[in-house]
């Protein structure tokens, strides 16, 4: 396959795009790994969601 004289060009286009998608995949692992954590400890902090709380309670 020959690419023609724009060869780097096209080679590096490719290796930036997918060096952009692989630190975009690892960003979304990890931030889910941290949202994880955080509701953790909002968890074990006794923090609940308002949609858990009874129809008749007011805070």
């Amino acid at each position: 396959m020959n690419l023609g004289p724009h060869a780097f060009y096209i080679v590096g286009s490719y290796a930036a795009a997918a060096l952009i998608v692989v630190a975009m995949l690892m960003w979304v692992a990890l931030d889910y790994r941290r949202q994880l954590r955080m509701l953790a400890e909002l968890d074990a902090q006794g923090v609940t969601r308002r949609s858990e709380r009874a129809a008749g309670d007011v805070a």
